[in-house]
């Protein structure tokens, strides 16, 4: 199987260096490569790395029972296998599956006070009540949120290099349109994304086969999976009501407004029964939430309506996946990616902000027929985010940049299946250079659109 190069690589070398790291808490959902790239960084970087896994190895949720101590914990440690060897300044202890033994937050401040050991904790973010974890460990830990494969690491996974990659940028930052090469290039492999997703072991299984053999049985997989995982670690919530959720974001995403509305999720339903339901999912990492924006000022957080939102699927692969039959045939055979009312590529366009660190907001002025996407914002402005599955007219994105009420917008971005450019208004991009956005607001010269 294809190894996989991600950015947490970078990352955890980055955490060993620094001078009073704290132990490490990978936060992210199942199958999207935690232990991997833990045991990778591991084996590579310390003489000895000892892992401890839960739900393997069960006799280890026992090695608190003493106190939380180092050297209690690490005696007990030895005495369950003496094998391991805890060799000060050169050990990594990775506790595995964490949500199986939430007591090990207990033991971080511990460790990090000892500072003898590094320690990194992991789990499934649906076992894991967060909230009691940080309570337990605060002040005492960093945290970091892992998700599936973006493009950029699709594409490192499909051997391009970082030099052809920065080379896509610099069209980007200088607003100069790709070659015909490079944009025919690139929005095939970012077809090839949209399909396969992020989840590394389907991608792995791209990779290594070159075609999409197996490819949806491998998603329906880890559907089945996740839902698995939620009538598990639902915990005292009513695991049949997230079930109803979590399989009906597809549904709502086909809509219109695509809004979520716990009221038609079925006969009878009723906010009040499904408080902390869409929160559990948003929890876990599986999804992305869009909050609605009240008014369009900034700071945005401080604009959005908690009750008005759509959810999408943290993984697209995983929204193919679960789409009907007739719409796999055609997607494979035909890759008509325009169906489905454009879900797929909002849903694309969501995760890929959602990678790339933007907190997602959408805008919908009913009275005026304003409807944007996506708003996100850079130092001063705020800006809205068009999706286009189509390269028809921009009306919504006009008008919030022409009129004068929305005055902390000042230019717009399309994104959509044509090159890079400006028109004055709104930059165009491709789809597939919507990774590079946090990067571009960052580094673009603010003085000017």
């Amino acid at each position: 199987m294809a190894e996989l190069k991600r950015k947490i690589d970078n990352f955890l070398i980055e955490w060993k260096n620094s001078k009073d790291r704290k132990p490490l808490i990978i936060k992210g959902a199942r199958q999207i490569g935690k232990t991997t790239s833990v045991e990778k960084f591991g084996n590579e970087n310390y003489t000895s790395f000892i892992e401890i896994n839960y739900v393997s190895m069960p006799q280890f949720i026992q090695i608190f029972q003493d106190g939380y101590t180092t050297d209690k914990v690490i005696k007990n440690m030895s005495l369950l296998n003496s094998d391991f060897k805890f060799i000060p300044g050169e050990t990594l202890i990775f506790f595995d599956e964490m949500q199986e033994n939430p007591d090990t937050a207990t033991s971080l401040k511990f460790f990090h006070k000892d500072g003898r050991f590094d320690v990194i904790c992991s789990g499934s973010l649906m076992g894991i009540n967060y909230n009691q974890i940080h309570s337990n460990s605060v002040g005492n830990k960093e945290d970091y949120t892992m998700r599936s494969l973006d493009f950029e690491e699709f594409l490192w996974a499909k051997g391009y290099s970082n030099e052809q990659i920065e080379d896509l940028y610099t069209h980007m930052k200088e607003v100069k349109p790709l070659t015909n090469t490079q944009y025919d290039v690139m929005m095939s492999n970012f077809k090839d994304y949209l399909i396969t997703g992020g989840m590394p072991e389907i991608v792995s299984t791209f990779i290594d086969n070159k075609n999409f053999s197996g490819i949806l049985a491998s998603q329906q997989k880890l559907l089945n999976d996740y839902e698995e995982d939620i009538t598990k670690y639902a915990g005292g919530l009513d695991k049949s009501k997230i079930l109803v959720a979590y399989k009906k974001i597809k549904i709502f995403l086909g809509n219109d407004n695509k809004k979520f509305q716990i009221t038609k999720l079925k006969d009878g339903a009723r906010s009040r029964e499904y408080i902390g339901v869409i929160e559990w999912l948003d929890r876990s990492g599986i999804i992305n939430i869009s909050y609605s924006l009240d008014h369009l000022e900034l700071p945005l957080k401080a604009n959005y309506n908690p009750r008005n939102y759509r959810l999408y699927f943290g993984d697209t692969g995983l929204l193919i996946g679960s789409l009907d039959e007739e719409s796999q045939k055609d997607l494979r055979n035909n890759q008509n990616f325009g169906t489905y009312k454009g879900a797929l590529y909002e849903n694309i366009v969501a995760e890929m902000l959602t990678k790339a660190g933007f907190d997602l907001f959408f805008y919908r002025d009913e009275q005026n027929k304003i409807e944007m996407d996506f708003i996100i914002r850079d130092e001063q402005n705020i800006i809205p985010v068009e999706v286009k599955a189509s390269d028809n007219a921009t009306y919504s994105l006009n008008k919030l940049i022409d009129e004068k009420q929305y005055q902390n917008v000042k230019y717009g971005i399309k994104l959509c299946n044509k090159n890079i450019g400006f028109n004055g208004k709104f930059y165009t991009f491709p789809y597939f250079m919507t990774f590079f956005l946090k990067r571009f607001l960052n580094e673009k010269d603010t003085t000017q659109k």
